[in-house]
Order: C-alpha cells, then structure tokens, then sequence
C-alpha cells in the first residue's frame, strides 16, 4: 500500500472554517480584533486563540495601532504565503505555476497618509508602475507638507521616480469618484472621509518611516516600506485582472 502523504502545515492550520474565514477577512485590508470579532461573529477569546496559531506559524503579525495604541492591527503576511501556496502549487504539478499576463479593468484608486509625503506617495508610484498605467491613481493627505528626500530616494533604488507627484489636501480630491480608497496609516484612517463612488475602503497600516530618528535607520525604514508597499500591491493588482467585478478586491 502507497503511504498517504500529509499536506503542507499551513494548509492544514487554514482548513479550519474559522482560521480560513480571519485569512479571507485580513485578504485586502488590516483589521482591529473587535472588527475581526464583528465579521465572524464569534466570541473574542475564541477569535484571539485562533489568531495567535495563526500569528505563530508567520500567516499573520500584529502591531500596536500609531493613532491608538490600546487598538491592535492585524495584517496577513502575504508575501510568506504566496510563497507557501507556490511551493505547494509546485508540488503538485508544474502547470499549477503557470501565469497569464495582466490586463486590468478601468479603475480608480486613492491612497490617504497624515502627510501625503511618503507612505502614500510612494504606493502612488508603485500602483501607476505596476499596472503600467492602467490604472488611475491619486494620493492624498489630511495634513499634506511636502513630499520627502528619502521617499524620493527609497523609490529610485527599486527603478521609481515620484519627483512630479505633488502633496495634496483631501479636500482637492473630495469631489471625485474612486472605485477604491486606501488608507495606509492609522491615523488617516481615523479621519478619512467616505468619497462618492468609493465602492471599497480598505487600511494597509505602516509604520511612519519618516518618524525614525537616527538617519541610517531611517533610510532603511523607507526601503523597507517600498518593499512592502510593493508587495501588498502586487497582491492587490492580482485581484483587479480581468475577467473583473467591482467588489472583487
């Protein structure tokens, strides 16, 4: 008799329904605890027992929110298990990696940070690269100042050059319509309007990079969070690729 073989952990932590549906629900964008509590309906201790397996094999982490930080935020770390699900994809059969070339829907997105100087700037430039510019993109800050000489220069080292984009208020974007807006700082998301035509919100929480004081680590701060951006949005782009239904991401 052929011996059985056992899948990959990380599946079998996934195939509980629970665990599956706080996966499905982190997809897109980083949530509270109670808001994870509110879209499983199940109780906190139980919903916090499963993110703490699932924080444990490296599927998700957690950070104290910038705008609160009695407030948790947990993100999937999508990276890892993109790289999880290739491997076993691989294992399975070749064809299984197999990609199609990326054409995207019309589409309209909005990036929102305090400042509009960096985190957001810096997603602008990636999501406009990215898509080859496909798709329209915009940024915007509650508190715009100007856009940064490290964010500038964290963009150049990955080939990105943002020096025309310019910061803005939200108030000059606040009568437009976008299919998508993304906050990606916690205290924009306290303070982030609702936009008409915005059929999603989602928060990708990041850390300030420019909030870093010593220079050498703050140069590497802002080469971490393009790195990161840069990932989140090849995921987000992986959603948009036609065939496509708005409220797909």
């Amino acid at each position: 008799m052929k011996k059985l073989q056992s899948p990959p952990d990380f599946i079998r932590l996934l195939a509980s329904d629970l665990r599956w549906t706080l996966a499905c629900a982190l997809t897109n964008s980083d949530r509270r605890v109670s808001e994870l509590v509110m879209e499983v309906e199940q109780p906190v201790n139980l919903v916090s027992y499963h993110l703490k397996k699932m924080r444990d094999e490296g599927l998700v982490s957690a950070r104290r929110s910038e705008s609160d930080g009695r407030d948790v935020y947990y993100s999937l770390n999508l990276d890892f298990l993109r790289d999880l699900y290739r491997a076993a994809g691989s294992a399975l059969h070749p064809a299984l990696m197999n990609a199609a070339a990326a054409v995207y829907a019309p589409y309209r997105v909005l990036f929102v940070c305090t400042h509009n100087s960096a985190r957001s700037q810096m997603a602008e430039g990636l999501l406009r690269h990215l898509s080859a510019g496909q798709i329209t993109v915009a940024s915007a800050g509650s508190q715009p100042t100007r856009l940064h000489p490290e964010a500038i220069r964290a963009m150049d080292s990955i080939g990105i050059d943002i020096r025309n984009q310019h910061p803005q208020h939200l108030s000059a974007v606040e009568g437009q319509a976008f299919d998508v807006v993304i906050t990606v700082c916690d205290r924009a998301r306290e303070v982030c309007p609702m936009f008409p035509g915005s059929g999603t919100m989602l928060h990708w929480g990041f850390t300030d990079p420019a909030a870093v004081i010593d220079p050498d680590e703050r140069a590497y701060a802002f080469e971490q969070t393009a790195v990161r951006l840069h990932a989140r949005i090849q995921h987000f782009l992986s959603t948009m690729q036609q065939p496509y239904a708005k409220g797909a991401v």
